[in-house]
């Protein structure tokens, strides 16, 4: 499955590139108390009116529609649109209360856009980032790569955007937990594996259909879940198979490191990956007991909770 900002830069190249018709690409640039839709959302869409993507889940996307149609920004290649500036336009838009959005909006051209259109759709294949800056005043671009994901920019002259893979998150473990986890990461955009080197409960895995995957632990997530965009939780209470994941993902830049467990297991855990060599270090960087302290008991809220752990620590400036 591509991440959301995937789909909608190749629908965007793909319209570019198709027929000769108006593409516009919206981005959120600035959003000031409650909004639907973080800054950096997008939504790209064609003088067929025809889009993808979204920016309110409401109305406003009706009214940037019917606006571009009727308009298509005269004389200009960017423009900002401010929605959420009286009371009476949040109520008929549908923007919850005292909510203001800064919408920028990209007539884009073949020539000017393409490249770097092709360029970030290249980069999220290959699982790097990259970063494009737009000149308000202009619509220019210019791009390049980066090492990682940085938070959206708007001074209110440029507007600095980075554009990264999904987010891939490696179950260690076939299990009931693991079903369900898979089940609420599928729906927040990730990319999730299943590994569990015992056969019988790759094929009793009831789950929703993601890549299962056989083998040692160590070996799928050196192969598989070894880069910055990368999180390993480990789920089996079995320490053959757990402590084989960990062993090598704490040794990777995986993002994220997590193993199931009571704290009693932890630091029995902790004990033997000291034996095998690990550095105190990388040992810092697991987080385990893994989620959130909720007070979670069944397998479901135990999902709930580390899901919304990896939620937390996504939304922390300055961790990316």
């Amino acid at each position: 499955m591509q991440a959301a900002d995937q789909q909608i830069l190749g629908r965007a190249r793909d319209w570019l590139t198709e027929a000769e018709l108006p593409v516009w690409l919206c981005t959120i640039a600035a959003a000031v108390g409650a909004s639907p839709r973080p800054p950096g959302a997008l939504l790209v869409c064609n003088g067929r009116g025809e889009q993808l993507g979204s920016l309110s889940g409401g109305c406003i996307e009706e009214d940037l529609l019917e606006r571009l149609r009727e308009d298509g920004l005269p004389g200009a290649r960017a423009a900002l649109i401010e929605y959420g500036v009286s009371a009476a336009q949040n109520e008929r838009l549908g923007l919850p209360c005292g909510g203001r959005l800064q919408v920028l909006v990209q007539r884009l051209q073949v020539q000017s856009d393409l490249p770097w259109l092709e360029a970030a759709l290249a980069a999220i294949g290959a699982r790097r980032c990259l970063r494009r800056v737009v000149d308000i005043s202009t619509g220019a671009t210019r791009y390049g790569e980066e090492e990682l994901h940085q938070a959206l920019d708007f001074d209110g002259r440029e507007l600095a955007q980075s554009f990264g893979p999904q987010m891939r998150l490696l179950l260690v473990g076939a299990g009931q937990l693991s079903q369900g986890l898979a089940e609420l990461a599928l729906a927040m955009d990730y990319d999730v594996l299943v590994t569990d080197p015992r056969p019988s409960m790759l094929e009793q895995w009831e789950g929703p259909s993601v890549p299962l995957l056989g083998g040692m632990p160590d070996d799928v997530v050196r192969d598989h879940a070894s880069d910055r965009h990368s999180i390993v939780i480990t789920l089996t209470h079995d320490p053959r198979i757990d402590d084989m994941a960990l062993m090598e993902a704490l040794t990777t830049p995986a993002w994220y490191v997590g193993a199931l467990g009571s704290r009693r297991t932890t630091d029995r855990r902790l004990q033997r990956l000291r034996q095998l060599e690990l550095s105190e270090e990388q040992l810092a960087s697991l987080h385990a007991p893994v989620g959130l302290d909720i007070g979670s008991k069944t397998p479901l809220e135990i999902a709930v909770s580390i899901m919304a752990q990896l939620i937390q620590l996504r939304r922390q400036p300055g961790r990316r």
